[in-house]
């Protein structure tokens, strides 16, 4: 006898279904699994035959079981076929009797004992299944949270095997499980440390605010100890409140990775990741044999902050130039090519030289200029083309760390930042962008206009300070989200001039 049952697979980061289907034929004892299973998939069958033994069902040594997994051209992934492979044996040799399995999608890992272990990626099943038009899901327990948010598709919660047959059966009924979406927006708030309390270097918050207005990625570079990271590590607590879109965007991710919080349905504050200098390219960008997403995914709508920036190797400071630039990364192997999203703001920081004082008053520098620019040439330039604002951190003086007052809260911070992102949300509505700092020539020739005295201001920029010719659509960026901060729809001088002072590495000082 034949069985069919859908079931749902991972690529990449989005789910897709995948149709079990299940022959049973009398003959020797022969169980084989086909439509490119991996090493998890193909190890079900013992999970699956020990499964089904100890939930009460038989499991005859007198037929030759063939599962087939369609589409048969994608490998199947993971331990989330148990379940449906499992239901599929328990029809064809009718032990269990229903009408239609096709208003359903099931998945699920099985214990030996027969009790349903939770999956990575039901989130992204789940969208899948809504889309394909399916009526509800039967899923791990743990997993109904994650799902439940995704509209259009009934989630049924199941713990064992035999729940799972005796409601296909129609002997048992099992109560659909819902989330209030509101309610987890309302119950998660931002954990984040907060700018008030950081004691001076309030031009720095300033430059942070600028580059949280518009989207714009940051270098700050200053001797160590002045605080770069504390600044860094509260940028999240003055970006937008994530929408529902975003939200299940970055839910995605996380729950593929297995990075989702037991009992969380979504992720609704925004990711700040810091990965260590060491880390390779493939953990970075992402990839491996089978391409999983790395750090600049995991940081998609929120935060990646690269500490100590020169001492990254080359190879990986490079591979970020794509991410960058198109906000996804994009992954190809013999077999196919993988996307994921990385839609990221960069906040990295860095020492001045070597040793780290160059630009300290209360020690001396030890580095030659020889070392001075080995250590600065580390970061190519065009990586740090692609770095709209870079400030200088000086070490904080004794009275700003003991008499520091409140001047520049992040709850103050973010309502000025909501207010900019409002003007460019309806500046950019039909071109496909967001921000200020995705603006291309043609974006910034129509909204970065300056008058006569803005222009010849950038003009004995260019010409005496030694700024390089891609530094001029930077300051042009900047000077428009300054101008966005205050509610001006013109950029005036003053705004320009803010953000000149926002290129410390196209100095000549710097160029030793």
């Amino acid at each position: 006898m034949l069985a069919q049952v859908k079931s749902g697979g991972i690529l990449g980061i989005d789910g897709y279904i995948i149709d079990v289907e299940v022959d049973v034929f009398p003959s020797l004892p022969l169980f084989n699994i086909v439509g490119l299973p991996d090493s998890a998939v193909k190890e079900s069958k013992e999970r699956v035959r020990t499964a089904i033994i100890n939930s009460e069902f038989e499991f005859s040594e007198k037929y030759r079981l063939t599962v087939n997994l369609a589409p048969a051209d994608v490998k199947k992934e993971g331990a989330s076929l148990d379940l449906p492979i499992a239901v599929g044996i328990l029809i064809a040799t009718r032990q269990i009797r229903v009408k239609s399995l096709q208003e359903y999608v099931i998945v699920g890992e099985l214990s030996l004992d027969g009790s349903i272990r939770p999956i990575k990626g039901c989130i992204s099943i789940a969208l899948a299944a809504s889309g394909a038009g399916i009526k509800g899901m039967l899923i791990p327990k743990a997993n109904a949270q994650e799902a439940s948010v995704v509209e259009g598709i009934e989630v049924y919660p199941v713990n064992t095997l035999m729940e799972v047959a005796r409601f296909l059966s129609g002997e048992l009924e099992i109560e659909q499980y819902k989330v209030d979406i509101n309610k987890i927006f309302s119950r998660d708030t931002q954990d984040y440390p907060d700018f008030g309390e950081v004691g001076g270097q309030e031009h720095v918050k300033r430059a942070l605010e600028v580059a949280a207005a518009g989207g714009h990625n940051v270098l700050m570079i200053g001797p160590p100890g002045s605080g770069k990271t504390m600044l860094a590590r509260r940028v999240p607590s003055v970006l937008p409140d994530f929408v529902l879109c975003e939200a299940i965007e970055v839910t995605k991710i996380y729950s593929i990775m297995g990075l989702l919080p037991r009992g969380k349905a979504l992720l609704t504050t925004r990711p700040f990741r810091a990965p260590h200098h060491t880390i390779s390219d493939a953990g970075l960008v992402g990839g491996g044999h089978n391409p999983k997403p790395g750090e600049v995914s995991l940081s998609h709508h929120g935060v990646l902050f690269l500490d100590e920036l020169p001492e990254f190797s080359r190879k990986v400071l490079e591979s970020m130039r794509q991410p960058l630039e198109d906000k996804v990364v994009t992954i190809s192997r013999a077999n196919g090519r993988l996307s994921f999203p990385s839609n990221f703001m960069l906040i990295s920081a860095m020492n001045p030289c070597p040793c780290g004082y160059l630009t300290d008053s209360s020690r001396e520098c030890t580095c030659s200029p020889i070392q001075i620019q080995k250590y600065l040439s580390k970061i190519s330039g065009p990586l740090l083309d692609r770095i709209d604002i870079h400030i200088d951190v000086p070490r904080v003086s004794y009275d700003d760390l003991a008499h520091h007052h409140d001047n520049r809260c992040s709850n103050d911070m973010r309502q000025r930042i909501n207010c900019a992102r409002g003007i460019q949300s309806q500046r950019f509505n039909d071109n496909g962008i967001y921000t200020n700092s995705q603006m291309n020539a043609r974006h910034i020739k129509k909204y970065c206009q300056i008058n006569e005295k803005g222009g010849e201001m950038l003009r004995n920029v260019i010409d005496k300070l030694g700024f390089s010719a891609r530094a001029y659509d930077r300051i042009l960026k900047v000077s428009r989200t300054i101008a966005d901060l205050e509610g001006s729809p013109a950029i005036s001088e003053s705004h320009i001039s803010e953000a000149i002072q926002y290129r410390s590495l196209d100095r000549e000082w710097w160029k030793m």
